[in-house]
């Protein structure tokens, strides 16, 4: 592998495995509460 895809892959890596730790770290701060969900429509 060349130096440029080596630094390329390692981007795109930083990029995806950071968003998920990200997402994992807002979900740990701000959980989401069942009460805070909106009612389902009733059907008539």
């Amino acid at each position: 592998m060349t130096p440029v895809a080596i630094v390329m892959m390692v981007i795109a890596m930083v990029t995806v495995w950071g968003g998920l730790i990200a997402a994992v770290v807002n979900l740990a701060r701000h959980p989401e509460v069942a009460e805070s969900e909106p009612q389902p429509p009733v059907e008539l």
